[in-house]
């Protein structure tokens, strides 16, 4: 939770200095194509998340051979993701924001700042690796350590580029892709120096080797595609929203890295029972999944009466970190984007904790399918409801298309809880 809330914060406070210092021009530059970053960037951490697993499963096994030709090949596909990757979205960035329909104003710096974001794609790609590799083998402690200190080496360049040399939006782009990349450099280093398991034995572990690549892409694929369905929704609403003009596009920026800080709880608690749900699967006690279900469901009730409370009270102020006073029209559109999501946190929680769980008894196909769900609800808001409603029906997507998770994962969760009942040897129930 400590990382997923660093890794908000050092993106608010990014958001903070854009928005506060060049304007509320720069800060929807910044957020015009935020989904569609969300879509490449999730995909390739998603990938780089599954590529950690066989390693942990190798490293568990006191499989040091195992260990090295699986750092070794995903290391391999990880360069050649980052390569397509980035030179398939730098060819193709100015058609993305055309199909975004990105404001006039705001298109020349927001192609600056996603091409700039577009070619520090290895960089974030190698640190999401590196530091996956680096939990896997047992040590969560260092990539936060190095997580913070991208953090505060991306602000102080923040404050350099844009305050000192008078840089606009693609400064801050700058900035996060250099943190990146001496993050990823410093994880790199450390794993290699820290580990001797890493050490190659024998120029046969640097092979590579075709079975692991497939059984890495098998899990990694799947981890990243996750993340990409979900966000073809997202990319549908912020098209919708982006023709609405420039001061909602500001809003919906400011009221969504708002946002995003206060679902960091939630992500943590699903990550937890997927563990939780994981072994005790493994151990045959499903008893034990349901009370953590149960367990996770009255967390995420206390944490959602809370966001109420706090959206309620403190909407304008928490927006005003971004946004300059004087903006009050994109202040009062980011406070009402707020207020309406946070009714709607009692389903997200729901949403966490079950699917997550689901995945972690090993049926992430299903998992999979709510997040279909969610790009099925978002979609039908920005074909329909935003031109009818305009920017209220923009505030409602993302409960919508929580209601719609909710509705496939609540029958989904009863239905493999029950076949695992069914399927336990008896004196394990």
């Amino acid at each position: 939770m400590m990382g997923n809330l660093l890794q908000q914060t050092y993106s608010i406070v990014d958001a903070a200095i854009v928005g506060r210092t060049l304007g509320i021009r720069a800060l929807a530059s910044v957020g015009a194509s935020s989904s569609v970053l969300f879509l490449i960037l999730g995909f390739c951490m998603g990938c780089c998340s599954g590529f950690a697993i066989p390693v942990a499963q190798m490293f568990g096994a006191h499989n040091g051979p195992g260990v090295r030709r699986h750092v070794s090949v995903s290391i391999k596909l990880a360069s050649a993701l980052s390569i397509v990757a980035t030179v398939l979205t730098a060819l193709l960035c100015r058609r993305i924001l055309l199909m975004l329909k990105t404001p006039a104003d705001i298109f020349d710096g927001a192609y600056d700042y996603l091409l700039i974001t577009f070619l520090g794609i290895p960089a974030t790609l190698f640190y999401n690796l590196f530091s996956g590799i680096i939990r896997a083998l047992g040590d969560s402690r260092t990539p936060f350590n190095f997580l913070l200190f991208s953090t505060v080496l991306n602000v102080m360049l923040d404050l350099f580029f844009i305050l000192g040399l008078g840089g606009g939006v693609g400064s801050a782009a700058l900035a996060t892709l250099i943190a990146q990349a001496v993050s990823a450099a410093l994880c790199y280093l450390f794993m290699k120096k820290k580990y001797p398991i890493l050490r190659y034995q024998d120029s046969s572990e640097r092979n590579f080797d075709r079975d692991i690549a497939r059984n890495l892409l098998g899990i990694g694929l799947p981890m990243g595609l996750q993340f990409s369905i979900t966000a073809i929704g997202s990319i549908m609403l912020q098209t919708a929203n982006n023709t609405l003009g420039t001061v909602y596009v500001a809003a919906f920026t400011a009221g969504q890295k708002i946002k995003m800080f206060f679902n960091c709880p939630l992500d943590s608690l699903g990550a937890a029972l997927a563990t939780f749900a994981g072994q005790n699967y493994g151990a045959a006690k499903p008893k034990r999944i349901l009370d953590g279900v149960r367990s996770g469901m009255s967390l995420s009730l206390i944490y959602s009466v809370f966001v109420i409370a706090v959206m309620a009270l403190f909407a304008e102020p928490l927006v005003m970190l971004l946004l300059d006073g004087s903006e009050t029209e994109a202040i009062a559109g980011a406070a009402k984007l707020l207020r309406v999501c946070s009714l709607f946190y009692i389903l997200l929680g729901s949403l966490s904790v079950l699917r997550n769980t689901i995945q972690g008894v090993g049926r992430s196909g299903l998992a999979m399918l709510a997040g279909v769900s969610e790009m099925i609800a978002r979609a039908i808001i920005a074909v329909f409801a935003v031109p009818a409603f305009g920017y209220t029906a923009v505030c409602f997507g993302d409960g919508t298309a929580w209601i719609a998770a909710n509705l496939f994962l609540i029958p989904a969760f009863i239905f493999v809880y029950r076949k695992i009942v069914r399927t336990m040897p008896p004196l394990q129930k």
